[in-house]
Order: structure tokens, then sequence, then C-alpha cells
């Protein structure tokens, strides 16, 4: 298990990050945890086969069609869907291959750390960042919306 001084050392380290399942649509995980990111320092590279531009960055059909390295790859797919991509990262060599919350995947887990690059399995990109370098408040995200309407669970 990877603990909290690894992870604060991938996110000093890999500031390019090609997500892979990078949606355009704002209300998505992938697009607001992306756009956090990149609103971070992050170099983000969208990899969707079904746009051309996201958050301002040219979109990629598959990993091996970025034409500069690549730190991280950040999968945004289903558990089952991941192995390609983690073959593809292993290929453009990426150093790190992130599962985002939900994805685990341990055989293309081990062939990602049978090939030297390091593993991060059902985490936030976003959230990790934000507890480790700070940006998390009370109610656990730092969404930088401003609302005079209290939620409900607050006396």
């Amino acid at each position: 298990m990877i603990d909290s001084n690894e992870l604060r050392r991938i996110l000093k380290e890999c500031k390019t990050v090609a997500v892979v399942g990078l949606s355009a649509n704002e209300m998505r995980p992938s697009y607001f945890a992306s756009k956090y990111m990149q609103d971070h320092g992050y170099r983000i590279i969208p990899v969707n086969p079904n746009y051309d531009e996201i958050l301002g960055e040219t979109c990629y059909p598959d990993l091996a069609s970025i034409p500069e390295p690549v730190d991280m790859v950040d999968l945004f797919q289903r558990s089952d869907r991941v192995m390609p991509f983690v073959e593809q990262a292993i290929e453009i060599r990426a150093r790190v291959v992130w599962m985002q919350l939900g994805v685990i995947n341990d055989e293309a887990a081990k062939l990602a750390s049978d090939a030297g690059l390091e593993v991060v399995v059902d985490r936030c990109v976003k959230i990790e960042y934000a507890r480790l370098f700070g940006g998390l408040n009370w109610a656990g995200v730092n969404t930088k919306v401003i609302s005079s309407k209290r939620p409900l669970y607050v006396n």
C-alpha cells in the first residue's frame, strides 16, 4: 500500500498528466478533478477519442498519440477496461499509473509495477493533492463556490 509520503512525492514530481476518459461535461468527476489539477499548475493532457479539445488542451484518441513525455497516466475508466491503457502507459514510458476512486484492477497494477511504473489504486488525484498540500475545507472539498444557503447538516 502506498503511503502519504510517496503520494506527496509523486504529486510533486509528476506535473504532466494524461487523463484517460476525461469528459468535456463539467459535471463529470474527470472534468472537475482535471480542472482543479490544471488550476494548481499541472499540465493536463486529455485522452478521449470523442473530443478534439477539453480544458483548452488538444485531446488525443489514445496515449500513443501524445507527442510529448507523460509523467502520470490518470485512469477514469471502469476497472475491466484499464488493461489496454496500462499497456500503453508502459509503452510511452510513463512513470506512474494512477487508477481513480473505485478503479481496481490487480492484474493491470501488477503489470505496471513489474514494468517499473509506480501504481496508485482506488484514489483520487484531486482529493490526495488537496489532502497533502492543503485545499480541503470542512466539507471535504474546496469548491470555491460562495453561497448564502447553508447545508442542512450545519446548525
